[in-house]
């Protein structure tokens, strides 16, 4: 039996999620999807990018990822939405409810994507085709919001019938159905074939998915290597992996933060580095899993990027480790160039029960240190993260719980927004 496959996407999903949110919960009466609107970042805090936008802002050009400024530019009467991501978390498992009740092998892709395995399940809910429907109906009918949905035989086929033409509507792209409906499509709507790859591939008179798959695998190895006999396979149809339903273990953990203002003191600096030290050690304790090494990332003003990492003598999440280790990078990379953003990753994840390596010479008692920092997760689990916080953090303007989503994109004060 041939699997079946889907692949089910969100139609604009920021942008659809808040549309609903404020038609259905705040009484609003103006759809934004029916209009040109856009998600965007806030100027202010140099986070003034196009998160989504609408079918309509579409026809202006308007592009995921440019500035709001040049958006406006292009459509000036473009109304600006800000970020919800409570909302989008809310959203999604929403979404994902829907879909593990027709099948338990769901993996999901991103917030607003999924794969399905619905092979062997036509007996209870009909053909690929009708199943698909109704699921894509459900969604719109009980949460307000229009997905695509692509089916095939394997995932790559599902997540490239799911891109065709949108909003809410069922493709298929059946192994029979690929030199008519894939072949003619330009290389760059392969998945995997960025913009690089795409002028590459013209260089070498490779225009269409058609062309690529027709070309010789031999030659694509020798000028792509290894991904070159991946796109070639994907230009014929072939995939063999499977859909996952449990998520992968984390393979780093880290969080960054742009600043709302260039910084040039080491100490404000530093206290950006606790906060992050804070999130991310939050995070690890939360998976119950350590780090084994420490980065530090700076932005300058010039847009300037560099990093520097440490290996741990033993693998820790404790907050006060993370900062120290931090701050001892920032010591060795930053040269006094005003600083644009920071950030702290981590890699080389265990287990949280991996023991630690001590020493002769260690004077630090870190049971009272982990004791700690369990008694503040816990505290700030029951009574939310401003409920206990640095003293050091009283008089500061950063924020003591920095990086990664900030508050405001978590939840926007209403009140404070122009709603019709």
């Amino acid at each position: 039996m041939d699997r079946i496959i889907f692949h089910i996407d969100v139609n604009s999903a920021f942008l659809s999620w808040e549309a609903v949110y404020r038609i259905r919960h705040l009484g609003c009466t103006e759809d934004l999807r029916d209009i040109p609107s856009a998600v965007c970042g806030d100027i202010k805090k140099r986070h003034g990018i196009i998160l989504a936008k609408s079918h309509p802002a579409k026809k202006f050009h308007i592009q995921t990822g440019e500035t709001i400024s040049d958006a406006q530019k292009k459509c000036p009467g473009l109304i600006l939405v800000p970020p919800h991501y409570n909302l989008y978390e809310t959203s999604s498992k929403a979404f994902l409810s829907i879909l593990q009740e027709y099948t338990p092998d769901v993996e999901q892709y991103s917030i607003d994507e999924a794969f399905m395995d619905m092979t062997g399940t036509q007996g209870l809910f009909g053909s690929p085709v009708v199943a698909a429907t109704h699921i894509k109906d459900r969604i719109f009918t009980e949460l307000g919001f229009t997905v695509n949905i692509g089916v095939s035989t394997n995932k790559l086929l599902a997540k490239m019938a799911g891109d065709f033409k949108k909003p809410n509507l069922v493709h298929t792209l059946f192994p029979e159905e690929i030199a008519e409906k894939m072949w003619p499509l330009p290389v760059s709507e392969l998945f995997f074939v960025g913009r690089a790859t795409t002028r590459k591939l013209f260089s070498l008179g490779i225009i269409t998915i058609g062309d690529l798959a027709k070309a010789d695998p031999a030659m694509l190895r020798a000028h792509f290597n290894k991904h070159g006999e991946l796109i070639w396979n994907f230009a014929n149809g072939m995939d063999v992996s499977l859909v996952e339903k449990d998520q992968r273990s984390n393979k780093g953990y880290g969080n960054s933060t742009t600043i709302a203002a260039d910084i040039s003191d080491e100490s404000a600096a530093k206290m950006v580095l606790l906060a992050l030290a804070e999130t991310v050690s939050t995070r690890l304790r939360k998976d119950f899993k350590k780090a084994g090494v420490i980065s530090v990332s700076i932005k300058d003003c010039e847009f300037r990027s560099c990093s520097h990492q440490v290996s741990l003598y033993s693998s820790t999440n404790i907050t006060r480790e993370i900062h120290q280790a931090a701050c001892r990078l920032f010591d060795e990379l930053w040269e006094g160039a005003p600083i644009r953003l920071l950030g702290i990753q981590t890699s080389r994840i265990v287990d949280e029960d991996d023991a630690r390596q001590l020493t002769l010479f260690e004077d630090c008692n870190y049971e009272k240190l982990q004791k700690v920092d369990a008694a503040i997760d816990k505290i700030r689990g029951k009574y939310g993260i401003d409920s206990i916080k640095r003293a050091s953090f009283l008089e500061s303007p950063t924020d003591h719980m920095s990086g990664g989503i900030s508050r405001e994109k978590k939840t926007p004060d209403y009140n404070n927004l122009n709603l019709k």
